[in-house]
């Protein structure tokens, strides 16, 4: 059936589904070591370090990883990462006496670099599969591959939840580590080689070289998912097990729901965006405005003591929603605004910047609930928001952002 669709489409269906595969595996990970080692007795803060090398290293990735991507193609980054997710997987199989903080942040820097190197070449394959004039389909495609991406990240949490109470921590990593092998033996033949390669050979010195747009998205990108890590990560999970008694179980599907949700919103964002660049450039400054009210209302509204789990489903409601819009906003603006020549540079450093909001949230994640709980973590999400909407205001016309 694949063979009988256009190669363009066949190939996006092939990337997304990679990528699918990929994140499943990612969220539930994510999922098993937060409930996991809080079980076990690791603070809020101890947990979040677990994760600082996995953002770390993504931080690393996506800036040389875009300079990877330019010189053996797109599809190549894309396989390795599948292979790294593996790797990273048979790490946390070993007995649970050598399961120690050292060892876990290792394989947890393995997946990092696995998960961006991932996420990298398959954005940056978007770009070259639609032509330039094409702006509304290259926002649909974009927007559909983020969404997507994200809903599966949501199963993965209650995949994480639910294997964890089920099978334990050992076998569900092994089941997903199967599974995943699978799908990238599959990939190794299937996957066209040569896509993305730059016709130039990018140095070194080019990563940071970049124009006006790349920078200001980048730095709104920064703040944006900075602000959701740092209340979403760490802090909401610990909350809702160590405030409201939630079982593993109910915090895996609770916080899976919403990251579906949050992908449903995404993949249909152009419908309440506009599907062209003008639109989107427009649209990206309100979207961030009213965003930044959301953290803030949740935030007053539980110091006024408000029943808290309704209060907090609420205002994760409203908080998703708000992101997924200007989340979907900023993944089709970097690739609008990227050279087609050479795209992986552009993608991989604005990624760069993603991963670099990541970890700081993460590590003020654990740091400022375990200090001041969770109304302080949702009192920094807002001000990281303001920062990005002053950031996004900047972003100049498409025809300033070439000349």
């Amino acid at each position: 059936m694949l063979g009988q669709l256009a190669p363009a489409v066949r190939q996006y269906l092939i990337v997304t589904g990679n990528y699918w595969a990929f994140t499943l595996t990612d969220g539930a990970l994510r999922m098993l070591v937060v409930l996991h080692f809080h079980q076990l007795g690791y603070s809020a803060l101890e947990v979040a370090m677990l994760f600082v090398f996995y953002e770390f290293f993504g931080v690393v990735t996506n800036l040389f990883g875009g300079w990877l991507g330019a010189h053996w193609g797109l599809n190549r980054t894309m396989n390795i990462g599948l292979g790294l997710q593996i790797a990273a997987l048979a790490m946390l199989l070993v007995p649970p006496t050598m399961l120690t903080v050292v060892w876990v942040m290792l394989a947890q820097a393995l997946s990092g670099i696995a998960k961006d190197l991932n996420k990298m070449s398959a954005k940056s394959t978007i770009k070259l599969l639609v032509d330039d004039s094409q702006q509304g389909q290259l926002y649909k495609w974009v927007a559909l591959l983020t969404g997507s991406k994200n809903t599966l990240k949501g199963i993965g949490f209650f995949l994480g939840g639910l294997l964890l109470t089920l099978v334990g921590f050992t076998w569900a990593i092994a089941s997903m580590a199967i599974m995943l092998t699978l799908v990238w033996l599959i990939s190794l033949v299937v996957l066209t080689k040569d896509v993305g390669k730059a016709s130039f050979k990018p140095k070194f010195r080019q990563l940071l070289s970049k124009s006006r747009p790349i920078n200001v998205l980048s730095a709104a990108r920064f703040m944006l998912f900075g602000a959701r890590d740092v209340w979403f990560v760490v802090a909401l999970p610990v909350f809702l097990a160590a405030q409201l008694n939630w079982s593993h179980w109910q915090v895996g599907s609770f916080l899976a729901l919403w990251v579906i949700g949050y992908g449903v919103v995404q993949a249909v964002a152009p419908r309440f965006t506009g599907a062209n660049l003008a639109a989107a450039r427009q649209q990206i400054v309100i979207w961030a405005g009213l965003l930044c009210a959301a953290p803030l209302g949740l935030a007053i509204a539980l110091w006024q003591q408000w029943p808290i789990a309704e209060t907090v489903m609420i205002g994760l409601a409203i908080f998703g929603i708000l992101f997924a819009l200007n989340s979907s906003l900023h993944s089709y603006l970097i690739v609008a605004y990227s050279r087609h020549d050479g795209v992986s540079l552009d993608v991989g450093f604005y990624y760069m910047a993603n991963a670099g909001g990541r970890l700081l949230g993460t590590i003020l994640s654990g740091w400022v609930y375990q200090q001041w709980g969770i109304m302080a973590c949702l009192l920094v999400s807002t001000v990281m928001l303001v920062l990005a909407a002053l950031a996004v205001s900047l972003l100049p016309e498409r025809e300033q952002a070439i000349q």
